[in-house]
C-alpha cells in the first residue's frame, strides 16, 4: 500500500494525494495550483500521473485548491467515479463551471495584453462543457454511511466543520487480510462558527493525512468578531469611502452577509448598502438555503422561526456584468464583497482597480492567501500592485481579519491531533506552507507526538 503527495505537499493549493492498494489507484482531492500565473499553468496542464489510470476520486470539500482540475482530470483520460457528500456535490458543480468560465475570460483578457507583447498566448485548462461532463462522474454519499468504493477499500465521511458539506475521509483498506485505516482531515473548521456545526472526532486511525494551514498561527478571538468588522464600516463610511471584501464564494460570503445582517438589525452599523457582486456567491447561498441539515441548532432554529440570515433589506446579489461595472460609478459608501477571496479572477479585481488607490477606501482581507498571489501582496501591504498587468499604488486602508476563517488555528489543529490518535503510525502534515507544515510537526512533537511526516511534492510512503 503506498502513498505519494503530489500537491498540497509544503504548500496550500493544489492538493492531491494518490493511494495505491489492492490494484485501485484513489486520488484524494485535485485542486488547482495557485500563485504565479505561467509556473501554475504549467502545473495545472501537465498531471504527474497518467489520468486514465486513476479508478477514484474522493473529494473532501468543493474549495477550488482542491476540486478546480477534476473538470481537467476528466479532459485528460479519467473516467471513474468522484464521491463526496450531497452539499460538496451541489457546490462543486456551481464552483467548477464559474472556474471554466472564468479561466476563459481572464485568459483572453490577459491573452489581449500577452499578443501585443509578443508572448506566446495561453489556452485555457478546461472548458465549460468539460466542468459539466466532469459533474456527471459525482457520487454523492450522506455523513456516517458506509460506502465501498474499490477493491477492499471501505469510505465513510464525516462532518469537518469547513464549508457547506466538507467531510473528514475515513478509509478501511483491507490489502492481504491486513486491515489499515487512513484518515484525511481536508480542512478542519473552527469552533462554535455561525452557520455550520462543528468538526467530529475521528478515532483510530493508522495513519492521519492532516492539514496545517494554520500550522504555526492563532487566530483573532471569534468573541468580538461583530464588533471589529462594525468598527470597520462605520470608519470607513465616516470617511466616504467604500469597504471593498474580497471573499470566497462559498462560505466565507455567506458568513460575512450573517454578520452585517446581526450588525443592521443591531444597529451596530448605518444602513449601508451591501452589495455581493458574484454570480457564484448568488449561487452558492441559494444552495446554502436548500442544505439546513449542514447548520447548526441554532441557525436551523433561527430559519424556522424568521427571515433568510443570509438577506436583509439593503443587501442586493447582483448576477448581471453590467450591474456590476455600475458600482464603479456608486458615489456613496457601500459594502462590496466579490469573489474571489485571493484577488486571482473575478469581479473582485475590477472593484481594486476602482479603489486601492484612495485612501477613504478600506480592502477587508478575511481568507486566507496563499503566496505569489495578488491577495498575499494585499495582506502584505505592498506599496504598489499588478492588476490585469497594470501597476496601482495600495493607498487604501488595509485590514486582515483572520477570525472569519474556516480552518482550525494551531492550537485546535494541536487538540484535534491529541483527540484522533496521538499513537497513529504516522501524521502525514498537508496542505500548508513549508514554515507552517515544519513549525507544526515541532507543536507535534512538543506535545508528545513524534511520529509526523512533512512529504515534498512526489514524495511516495509505504503504508505497512
Amino acid at each position: 500500500m503506498k502513498l505519494t503527495f503530489f500537491g498540497g505537499a509544503r504548500s496550500v493549493t493544489g492538493s492531491k494525494f494518490l493511494i495505491e492498494a489492492n490494484g485501485e489507484k484513489i486520488l484524494l482531492e485535485c485542486g488547482l495550483f495557485q500563485g504565479k500565473r505561467e509556473a501554475t499553468y504549467d502545473k495545472n496542464k501537465n498531471f504527474p500521473f497518467k489520468p486514465s489510470s486513476i479508478n477514484v476520486v474522493v473529494l473532501s470539500h468543493a474549495h477550488i485548491d482542491h476540486c478546480g482540475n477534476i473538470p481537467g482530470l476528466c479532459r485528460q483520460g479519467f473516467d471513474g467515479m468522484i464521491f463526496s457528500t450531497h452539499a460538496t456535490r451541489d457546490l462543486a458543480g456551481i464552483l467548477l463551471q464559474d472556474s471554466a468560465h472564468l479561466q476563459e475570460n481572464d485568459i483572453n483578457y490577459v491573452n489581449r495584453k500577452r499578443e501585443r507583447r509578443g508572448e506566446k498566448p495561453f489556452k485555457v485548462l478546461y472548458t465549460f462543457e468539460d466542468a459539466e461532463k466532469a459533474m456527471r462522474r459525482f457520487v454523492s454519499i450522506n455523513y456516517h454511511r458506509e460506502f465501498t468504493i474499490g477493491n477492499g477499500v471501505k469510505l465513510k465521511f464525516y462532518d469537518a466543520g469547513h464549508i457547506l458539506g466538507s467531510a473528514i475521509t475515513e478509509l478501511s483498506i483491507k490489502e492481504n487480510s491486513r486491515p489499515v485505516k487512513i484518515l484525511f482531515t481536508g480542512d478542519i473548521g473552527r469552533k462554535h462558527m455561525p452557520i455550520l456545526r462543528d468538526k467530529e472526532i475521528v478515532p483510530g486511525a493508522d495513519y492521519i493525512i492532516m492539514e496545517t494551514t494554520y500550522g504555526d498561527r492563532n487566530h483573532h478571538s471569534t468573541d468580538n468578531i461583530e464588533s471589529r468588522l462594525a468598527e470597520v464600516i462605520n470608519n470607513t463610511c465616516k470617511r466616504g469611502g467604500k469597504v471593498i471584501i474580497p471573499s470566497f464564494s462559498v462560505g466565507r460570503t455567506q458568513q460575512v452577509v450573517y454578520f452585517l445582517h446581526e450588525l443592521t438589525a443591531k444597529k451596530k452599523i448605518p444602513e449601508v448598502p451591501v452589495f455581493v457582486d458574484s454570480p457564484l456567491s448568488v449561487n452558492a447561498t441559494e444552495i446554502f438555503r436548500i442544505h439546513p441539515e449542514c447548520y447548526n441548532e441554532d441557525v436551523y432554529r433561527y430559519i424556522l422561526s424568521n427571515d433568510n440570515p443570509f438577506g436583509f433589506a439593503n443587501c442586493e446579489y447582483i448576477r448581471e456584468a453590467e450591474k456590476s461595472k455600475q458600482l464603479n460609478n456608486f458615489k456613496k459608501s457601500c459594502v462590496i464583497i466579490s469573489s474571489s477571496g485571493m484577488c486571482e479572477g473575478g469581479r473582485i479585481l475590477h472593484h481594486l482597480k476602482n479603489t486601492v488607490t484612495d485612501p477613504k477606501n478600506t480592502v477587508m482581507m478575511v481568507g486566507f492567501c496563499a503566496p505569489e498571489t495578488l491577495g498575499r501582496k494585499i495582506v502584505e501591504k505592498a506599496p504598489k500592485i499588478k492588476i490585469f498587468g497594470d501597476e496601482y499604488e495600495l493607498n487604501a486602508e488595509i485590514v486582515v481579519e483572520n477570525a472569519f476563517s474556516a480552518h482550525a488555528d494551531r492550537d485546535e489543529l494541536l487538540s484535534y491531533a491529541k483527540s484522533v490518535n496521538s499513537n497513529a503510525k504516522s501524521f502525514f502534515l498537508v496542505h500548508g506552507d513549508e514554515d507552517q507544515s515544519l513549525a507544526f510537526a515541532g507543536h507535534l512533537a512538543t506535545a508528545g507526538i513524534r511520529n509526523s511526516v512533512v512529504p515534498r511534492e512526489g514524495e511516495s510512503y509505504d503504508l505497512n
